[in-house]
């Protein structure tokens, strides 16, 4: 029989291309293809065009045809909307090459560099449903067969860099390995922005640019961007990554998605009591190695030897003189055969990209984010857009997985800011634009971002599902535009900065405070600072807008800390904006801060612009509820609820319906936190100190609720010690106690609460037998409840229950 393989060969490096599993193999066999078809890479205006034209191949044709379906977005204008942009792209991790992926559709010229010359990292990453859906719409399975096959959610950053690597390639992309970025040159003479390499006399040297992206890593940063810390408890992680022989044994192993200590104390207290290894939570996925993570207590590795000596400091405590390399393999290597019951038969180290056995041990306690996330600077009247993604610009934190997922949305957004850009927008505009994105970044989960993947595109309202591109106004970000100071132009344009940026800005915003807290008894507000030490300030504020809400009769400016108590509460409580400090701090602190304030005050003259919405408390209306008239199905549901409890004057199990989240929620999640029913506001602890353990809470790992500050593990259920979810809990005034109620999938939840509700609105008498069944224990603790609660709150008849078998419809 004839040869089935490709006879042209073209079409034979083509799956060479495709194929590679090393980035050298991977920029060989695209410099040979290029050759072989007469094309050159650097023609980036048409090499795309001609590649598709010239490659007349089966195989390729279904990569052109996701590729093309790409570029023909609108967004896009035909590739034409930045043909006159030249861009610099600093890193090829995963966020660089997706981000240059991007610029090149939008027609710039964009040149990638990366310091290393080989892709290393074994690292496997969880991936957002929406990230899944984008790369396979760029051909990820062409390159990976396996690709997020069945119910597969993660994969290896090494993969992942080769798929968008051979992306990037194939769309015009110039990728430059083995090059050093020492910083930015200037532009003299008739040149433009340039970039300091090493070697000095590399090609790349010598491009000339006037849009600049980072995604370096966190440890690089452009001059002109500033960072904060965000700091926690201490917090150890360890990461492993073992040889995958891909044996039929090996296939047998499940993974393990994720299991923590509060849900499975007795898998972790088995761990400890045989092998004296005490952790937190694990995960195991499987890729091109068996990848494990888990987060470890100090005290077991120090007892274990692994760590040697204890250390107040974390630097201290983790630094390599301080840590056995061999009790840390053997450490990681007997927890992950414990936890796949041994049946991974020969645990041998992958090698990372040092030749090492690859272990590692980190502490993901802190957290450092930029200020802003991007800038424009201008010299000899030559302008460089400078932008952020990736790790540069927020890291990610750990636990969650968010950093590819978050990643790529600042990728997509760094392109938008681009594409304004390249159509000639202002650049105080696109700057605010951009920054208005950013204030978003931090908030999106799964759950608050659309649906609709496959009207995903670099426009940020096909992904957010509440955006404002002018919460930020131009006024805001002058500081951000940074021009010679022996520009003619640079003094006129720094008054207009300075006049605008406070009288524009700040000044406004003093203004509309001292209007609406004029003629209040002890209230002078003068600035942003000294003038809301007593609380008065903001009582009045709110007693302006919202008279009911408070009696500025009988509060006393002696009593700071009592007045500040109740401003937070009922701020966080009426318009869902959480405390920036504690009470105590904004009494009795010496140096508030400025900017804290402003941010703070700012969100309160948003929440009053807005339409007041119905008091929770509202009695039954003649006209039927309808999600229309609701801001969301949370608030809907609670109106339900409350009704209910009206009409029934019963006391029934407390349920609140959330969307499905991750266990430890963000302190500045969007989703809406349920307020608490009773009419007196709850009052903050006087300190940042949690409420329930009484130490120190860090913001990195804070969040508040009912008007108190917790640790994220502090917010447990007080009689199952289940891990709590803002919105997901009943707060027990009396006693000061936290309950679990719901966890759910929103529209599951949803689906089954009001099908049992209406059911006992027609039949309030009927004897009800339900009959479901379950996925996993934690079933039976939470749909029971839910059903229950829909019954006894309409029905005088108790309801009973037959548990059966496992179900995963619905489920996340």
């Amino acid at each position: 029989m004839a040869s089935q393989g490709p006879v042209n060969p073209s079409h034979a490096t083509f799956d060479l291309f495709v194929q590679a599993q090393t980035c050298k193999d991977v920029k060989h066999h695209f410099t040979q293809l290029c050759r072989q078809l007469e094309i050159d890479p650097e023609d980036f205006g048409s090499f795309y065009a001609k590649l598709k034209e010239r490659l007349n191949y089966w195989k390729a044709k279904a990569l052109w045809t996701k590729l093309d379906k790409r570029a023909s977005h609108e967004d896009y204008q035909q590739g034409k909307v930045c043909t006159k942009n030249k861009c610099l792209v600093l890193g090829a991790g995963p966020c660089g090459l997706r981000v240059a992926i991007e610029l090149s559709l939008l027609g710039a010229q964009v040149v990638l560099l990366e310091k290393r010359e080989t892709f290393s990292r074994n690292n496997v990453l969880h991936l957002w449903p929406y990230t899944i859906y984008d790369l396979r719409e760029l051909g990820a399975k062409k390159f990976y067969g396996k690709f997020c096959s069945g119910s597969l959610d993660h994969i290896s950053i090494r993969q992942l860099q080769l798929i968008l690597l051979k992306v990037a390639l194939l769309l015009g992309v110039e990728v430059h390995t083995g090059v050093e970025f020492q910083g930015l040159i200037e532009p003299s003479g008739e040149n433009g922005w340039m970039a300091k390499l090493q070697p000095r006399s590399h090609p790349a040297a010598a491009f000339q640019f006037d849009v600049f992206i980072s995604a370096g890593g966190g440890r690089f940063v452009p001059d002109g961007f500033k960072h904060k810390e965000l700091r926690g408890k201490l917090a150890i992680g360890i990461t492993a990554n073992f040889i995958n022989r891909h044996t039929a044994a090996e296939t047998q192993v499940e993974e393990i998605s994720g299991v923590a200590r509060i849900y499975n104390q007795k898998f972790f207290q088995e761990l400890l009591n045989e092998t004296g290894i005490d952790l937190e939570n694990i995960v195991y996925y499987k890729d091109d190695t068996h990848y494990f993570v888990m987060t470890a207590k100090k005290k077991s590795l120090l007892k274990k030897g692994v760590i040697k000596q204890d250390h107040n400091d974390a630097e201290q405590l983790l630094a390599p003189a301080n840590v056995d390399y061999e009790a840390l393999c053997n450490y990681a290597c007997d927890a992950a055969d414990f936890s796949t019951g041994g049946r991974l038969p020969d645990l041998q180290f992958a090698q990372n990209h040092a030749g090492q056995r690859d272990v590692a041990m980190f502490d993901f306690t802190c957290m450092h984010r930029a200020e802003n996330a991007s800038l424009v600077k201008e010299r000899r009247g030559k302008k460089l857009l400078i932008g952020l993604v990736g790790d540069c610009l927020v890291e990610p934190f750990w636990p969650l997985g968010t950093g590819i997922a978050r990643g790529f949305l600042a990728a997509f957004d760094a392109a938008w800011m681009v594409r304004s850009w390249g159509n000639g927008v202002p650049h105080l505009k696109v700057l605010a634009e951009r920054e208005s994105l950013y204030q978003l970044l931090s908030q999106t989960t799964p759950e608050n971002t659309s649906k609709k993947y496959a009207a995903y595109s670099i426009d940020p309202r096909t992904r957010y599902q509440r955006v404002n591109l002018s919460s930020i106004q131009t006024h805001q970000v002058q500081h951000l535009y940074d021009v010679e100071k022996t520009h003619p132009s640079f003094k006129k344009q720094k008054e207009s900065s300075l006049h605008m940026h406070s009288a524009g800005g700040s000044e406004e915003l003093l203004k509309w405070c001292q209007k609406h807290t004029a003629g209040y008894k002890n209230v002078n507000v003068k600035d942003f600072t000294r003038s809301w030490r007593s609380g008065l300030a903001l009582c009045a504020l709110i007693h302006h807008f919202r008279p009911d809400l408070i009696d500025m009769s009988s509060l006393d400016e002696s009593n700071c800390v009592h007045n500040n108590q109740l401003a937070f509460s009922i701020l966080e409580k009426e318009l869902g904006i959480p405390p920036v400090m504690s009470p105590n701090s904004l009494a009795n602190t010496d140096h508030i801060d400025k900017l804290t304030m402003v941010l703070y005050l700012t969100q309160i003259q948003s929440g009053f612009a807005l339409p007041k919405k119905e008091p929770t408390g509202f009695q039954p209306s003649s006209k039927s509820l309808s999600f229309s008239r609701t801001q969301s199905a949370v608030f809907f549901l609670s109106k339900l609820k409350h009704n209910s409890l009206q009409r029934r004057k019963v006391c029934p199990l407390s349920l609140e319906f959330t969307t499905l989240a991750s266990p430890v929620s963000s302190e500045l999640d969007p989703v809406a936190e349920v307020a608490p029913e009773p009419d007196t506001p709850a009052l903050m602890t006087n300190s940042e100190e949690c409420y329930f353990c009484g130490e120190r809470v860090y913001l990195l790992e804070r969040i508040s609720a009912e008007g108190k500050f917790f640790h994220r593990t502090c917010f447990t259920c007080a009689r199952c010690n289940i891990t709590l979810r803002l919105g997901g809990y009943t707060f027990d005034q009396d006693t000061g106690d936290s309950y679990v109620h719901l966890s759910l999938n929103f529209n599951f939840s949803c689906f089954v609460f009001l099908t049992f509700f209406f059911l006992s609105m027609i039949s309030p008498q009927g004897n009800f037998t339900v009959s479901y069944t379950l996925k996993s224990w934690q079933m039976d603790t939470m749909l029971s409840p839910l059903i229950h609660y829909a019954l006894v709150t309409q029905s005088s008849v108790a309801s009973s229950f037959w548990l059966t078998g496992s179900v995963s419809a619905g489920l996340a």
